[in-house]
Parts: structure tokens; C-alpha cells; sequence
């Protein structure tokens, strides 16, 4: 039988919001792969693809297997995704796996719902190519900050009384419907909430340019002399205008929360959640789609009337939008964070040194296995011949296959797991 499980040379990205050379924990994953890859130092290494994504699918490292990449495998092989994925996702990979290393912030954006998706794509399919969600998932690897969904309305009000250029902005008639709109009223907070941010974002481009001027000059004068500038949120201000200078996506700040999570810690992207990495490493998983609406922080495509119409304008405080794992009930090893989205769910496995062999189980998906820290040899029945793992080791595992793992590190080891629980 040819194999089913086997190792890949994952596709990188090198996006301009990257970190470089071996600041990137892209960069050091590949480094510590492959010996002989080199890594140059002024090129940004942003994100590693690890699935079937036609622009970057992942090569098969296994000279017995006489398709080049894991798409032309899995089109050959569709029962490698298990009997239920396959039917429910047409014989495709339902998930692209990544990792990215985030040096400056990535554009404001959100992603729509399949419905939303379906009609994009008809009508604008230069700029939405495919007709599916996409939800993502991202895990930190490093300390990781991101905004992500609007701040609680207090926040907001707040900053509207402390930074005029932002009220100027807004005008004084939606900023007093929000400063009036009453708890108890969740309908009319979104509505207001919508009207205030819809106004800022269709704002006419010389007049927010003239207030964002206004605002980075204060603010600048503030920090000069040694003024306490948290109330206008002015160090993110000034980090965000330094990478996009004259760009409405810097006042995207005082409406949104900003979310800082520690290694281990995630937050999930649903459809229509506003949303923007800001720096740091993460392993992320997301449907296959490249549907994004975007409306500041980035020189591509905008498309501010789609982004106002769609976003989820609920309030919440940015403790709600970390994502919990659970703890295996049958593996204690194995943190699972299971998505409210059928497409994908990551796990993460830590071994502990004290532990020598480990068996990564079988589940009724094709999954994909990256390795973090730690060095073992992997064996499976499924496999050809027995697999070398280290950092930055990515192996395919068809459905209902499972690899033992002879640890030979003393550390122990760090890997994380996406695949498709249906």
C-alpha cells in the first residue's frame, strides 16, 4: 500500500507585515525543518500554509508517493479525509492550517457569512473569489495582540469625550445617540453603535486626514512631555499611524478592543467580526476561503459600504474574546479548541518529559500535524518508513491513522493538531 501518512514542505508567504529573517517564527520553523534552507535576512517570512490551498499546496516529502503536492493527493485519495468530512465538503480539505509572525498590523477587516460570501461572489467576484465563509481561529505562540470586535459602549464614549478629533469626525448627533443609548436597550446600542462607526469610516478623506494630523501631533506633544496619553489610547495611535500614516484604520482603535493573548491563549473570528493582527506569532486555522472585507490599514482593495452593512455591532469586553481549550477527558496531553464552525478544530498536545512514547490517536479526519518543540521518531503502519520529527516538522495523517511518537528530547514537546470534527 502506498503510504497515508507522511511529511510536507509547507508553501511560505512573504507578505510585507511580516517579521524578517530569523525574527519570524515562520523563518526559525523552516530554519529548524531544513538545514538547508536559507533564510534571508531582510525578507519578510509572514505565514507558513500548511493544507491544499491552490496558491500555496504543501509538497509531498516522500519519493514513493507519485503525486507532487497534497491537493493532487487528496483529489486522488478523497477517502484519506474520512467518510464524513468528504461527503461534507465534497471530497475537498476542509481547513488551511498556518502559522504567522506578525512585525506590523494587517488591515482592518472581517469576514463574511456563507449567505453574505454567496452574494459577493456573484456579484464582485474579482474581489471575492469563492462563495465560502471564513472563520478563523488564532492561537498564540508568543504574546500576541490583535483587535478584535467592538469595546463595550463605555469604552467608546469615553474616548469620544477625550478625543475630540475623533467626535469631530463622528459629528455631534451620533456621538450624543451613542452617549445616550441605554443598556437596556441592546437594538438601539448596535444601531447607534453602527451610525458612529459608519460615519467615520465614509468620513471625507481630507477632513480625517486633518483630524488625524491634529490628533498625532497632540498626542505626540503629550508623550514629549511625559503626559499620560492611555486615555487616548495614544501609544497604539502612534505605532499604527508610524506603519500607516494618514490611514482611517488608526482611529479603528478607539471603537474596537484590543486583545492581548499569552502563548497557549486563542480568539475566534466568526463571520462578520471586525478584526486586525497588530504583532506577534500564532498558529492559525481558518476555512478555506479567501473572502475579506477590508476597510483600513492596508494599500489593497477597500470596501468600506460591504464592511459598514455587515459587522456584528454587539459590544463586548475584550476578556469575551479569548477563546477557551478544553481538556481531554481521554488524553490530559490534549487541549481542544473546538470552534462553534464545523470546518475545523485545532488541538494542542504537550508532552512532558517524563513521557518517552506518546501515540498521537486516530480521529475520523484528516489532520495536520506541526510540530513546535521537541524531537521524536515517528512510526505508523500507515506510513513508509519511520519519520524524523523536530521543530518545524509538518506531517499529513490521513483519517483513522495513528503515529507513535519515541521522544528523544529532554524537554518534552509542543505540537499543535488541525483537523475537521464533525
Amino acid at each position: 500500500f502506498p503510504p497515508t501518512v507522511f511529511p510536507l514542505s509547507c508553501a511560505v508567504q512573504s507578505y510585507s507585515w511580516g517579521k524578517v529573517g530569523l525574527e519570524s517564527e515562520v523563518a526559525r520553523l523552516l530554519a529548524s525543518s531544513d538545514p538547508l534552507v536559507q533564510i534571508q535576512p531582510d525578507r519578510p517570512y509572514a505565514e507558513l500554509w500548511m493544507g491544499a490551498h491552490p496558491r500555496g499546496d504543501a509538497v509531498i516529502r516522500d519519493n514513493r508517493i507519485p503525486q507532487k503536492t497534497l491537493g493532487q493527493w487528496i483529489a486522488d485519495n478523497p477517502a484519506c479525509l474520512g467518510a464524513k468530512v468528504k461527503d461534507a465538503f465534497q471530497g475537498h480539505l476542509p481547513f488551511l492550517f498556518k502559522v504567522l509572525s506578525v512585525n506590523t498590523a494587517l488591515s482592518i477587516q472581517a469576514h463574511p457569512s456563507k449567505e453574505l460570501a454567496a452574494k459577493l461572489h456573484a456579484q464582485f467576484p474579482e474581489h471575492y473569489p469563492d462563495a465560502n465563509h471564513k472563520p478563523e481561529m488564532a492561537i498564540a505562540l508568543t504574546p500576541f495582540e490583535g483587535l478584535c470586535g467592538f469595546r463595550p459602549v463605555e469604552e467608546i464614549v469615553s474616548f469620544l469625550q477625550t478625543v475630540p478629533e475623533l467626535r469631530a469626525l463622528i459629528g455631534e448627533v451620533a456621538a450624543e445617540q451613542l452617549e445616550r443609548s441605554g443598556s437596556d436597550d441592546p437594538r438601539g446600542v448596535s444601531a447607534a453603535l453602527r451610525v458612529c462607526f459608519t460615519r467615520l469610516m465614509k468620513s471625507e478623506k481630507k477632513s480625517f486626514i486633518d483630524q488625524l494630523n491634529m490628533l498625532v501631533k497632540r498626542i505626540s506633544q503629550e508623550v514629549a512631555e511625559g503626559k499620560d496619553t492611555s486615555g487616548s489610547n495614544g501609544d497604539l495611535l502612534l505605532r499604527l499611524h508610524s506603519q500607516y500614516p494618514g490611514d482611517i484604520g488608526c482611529f479603528t482603535i478607539y471603537f474596537l478592543n484590543l486583545v492581548r493573548l499569552e502563548p497557549g491563549e486563542a480568539m475566534f473570528l466568526g463571520a462578520n467580526e471586525p478584526h486586525a493582527y497588530l504583532h506577534g506569532d500564532c498558529v492559525e486555522c481558518m476555512a478555506c476561503s479567501d473572502n475579506t472585507v477590508r476597510a483600513g490599514l492596508t494599500p489593497k482593495f477597500i470596501d468600506v459600504l460591504t464592511l459598514c452593512e455587515m459587522l456584528n455591532y454587539t459590544p463586548a469586553p475584550s476578556s469575551s474574546k479569548i477563546f477557551p481549550a478544553t481538556q481531554s477527558q481521554l488524553d490530559p496531553n490534549v487541549y481542544l479548541y473546538d470552534p462553534p464552525v464545523p470546518d475545523f478544530a485545532i488541538m494542542r498536545i504537550e508532552i512532558p518529559p517524563s513521557i518517552k512514547l506518546y501515540l498521537i490517536s486516530a480521529v475520523d479526519s484528516a489532520s495536520i500535524l506541526l510540530v513546535i518543540q521537541g524531537t521524536a521518531v515517528g512510526t505508523s503502519t500507515a506510513a513508509a518508513s519511520e519519520m524524523s520529527l523536530r521543530r518545524g516538522s509538518v506531517l499529513f495523517i490521513s483519517a483513522n491513522e495513528s503515529i507513535s511518537l519515541h521522544l528523544s528530547s529532554p524537554d518534552g514537546m509542543l505540537l499543535f493538531r488541525a483537523c475537521c470534527l464533525l
